[in-house]
């Protein structure tokens, strides 16, 4: 399944997937969270409040803000039942309808979560290393869709903003995951504009980029940009804005490199990632790196 989404139709869409305002934690209320964004030349935003009763499960309504250049995503951070270490869960569910039902009596994560994906919603495991979360916990959702592979508030505050880890384990056992960039923004401060994806869809409407999401049709990124990944027989090539590293990474340890200053395209071979996955990572001078999702050769 070659989900590569460079060469389909339309254009790629700048925005943040996880971020909150005063319906729950976060700072400030909605209208400037998303005026932030905005200024900042995001073309889309979702404002994914935890959804806890001492909130009252808040589902932040931003369709006020839509317009023909900028759109929202009715998101939010779901919450219920414990990790194997005790934490208590967090999901991001990007889509839900505004009417999504509070959490039931008893209801766990899987049945939440799994009402959050029957609605429509795009749902992901969010900042693994922040709290520990380990293979063996997202077992109990095969349905997700994505893993959170880039959390900067996380980084920024705690030094545990990475999830390649887990997606790279959940990966090698077959599972089938895309890997998104976020910031988790509380305080609109040294939390904010540090990580985000570019979509590739047909248009802004929200509907076009929730498929997209759906599909994988985006990569991550704190900085560089992809222009371009192909496959070109038994190679593949990578074409960037200008970067020091373009790697490759696939099951296990396979991966290779290509090394210099101010790259902007680079050949990397495939042999040794047939019949399984691969991802590309770019790292400009400045050590900021952008993603793509896994590409799948079988």
């Amino acid at each position: 399944m070659n989900n590569l989404p460079f060469a389909s139709p339309g254009r790629f869409y700048k925005g943040n997937l996880h971020t909150h305002c005063t319906r729950s934690d976060g700072d400030y209320p909605v209208e400037e969270v998303v005026r932030c964004y905005r200024d900042k030349g995001y073309d889309f935003l979702a404002i994914s409040d935890h959804f806890l009763e001492r909130y009252d499960y808040p589902i932040t309504d931003t369709r006020a803000f839509r317009s023909e250049a900028f759109t929202t995503l009715i998101a939010a951070e779901l919450h219920a039942g414990k990790l194997l270490n005790d934490e208590v869960w967090h999901v991001l569910a990007v889509g839900l309808p505004l009417d999504f039902a509070p959490k039931a009596d008893g209801e766990g994560i899987v049945a939440l979560a799994e009402r959050a994906f029957a609605a429509g919603a795009f749902i992901g495991i969010v900042h693994p290393t922040w709290y520990g979360l380990q293979p063996e916990d997202t077992r109990v959702l095969p349905f997700a869709h994505a893993v959170e592979v880039y959390n900067h508030g996380s980084e920024i505050e705690n030094d545990r903003g990475d999830g390649w880890g887990l997606c790279d384990m959940l990966l090698n056992e077959g599972r089938r995951l895309h890997g998104f960039a976020t910031d988790d923004a509380h305080h609109m401060t040294h939390d904010a504009f540090g990580g985000w994806i570019h979509v590739k869809a047909e248009s802004l409407d929200p509907k076009s980029i929730l498929e997209s999401l759906k599909a994988g049709a985006f990569y991550s990124s704190q900085g560089p940009q992809i222009e371009n990944i192909e496959i070109i027989g038994d190679e593949v090539l990578v074409e960037c804005s200008p970067v020091n590293a373009v790697m490759i990474s696939g099951r296990g340890s396979r991966a290779d490199k290509v090394l210099g200053r101010g790259l902007t395209a680079a050949r990397l071979p495939l042999e040794r990632f047939t019949k399984t996955h691969f991802r590309i990572t770019v790292a400009d001078q400045y050590s900021h790196k952008a993603w793509s999702n896994p590409v799948w050769l079988d």
